[in-house]
């Protein structure tokens, strides 16, 4: 559904003025590579709080805490 809304959108845009959707159309990928880097340390600063977190938990799960 969200791709099908985002295809709806570029052809209005297509329709509207067609020089920025072609350039939207071009850039996006080079956008989508420069991205990639901050995603991926986004997951790793997440695994390292999860890390953290069940490292800190682990005292209470032993002595049989339940949340």
């Amino acid at each position: 559904m969200n791709l099908l809304l985002v295809f709806l959108c570029w052809c209005l845009l297509f329709v509207l003025c067609w020089p920025v959707a072609l350039l939207a159309l071009i850039l996006f990928p080079i956008v989508w590579l420069l991205a990639l880097p901050f995603r991926l340390a986004a997951v790793l600063v997440g695994a390292a709080i999860a890390l953290l977190r069940a490292l800190l938990y682990l005292p209470a799960r032993l002595l049989g805490h339940r949340s």
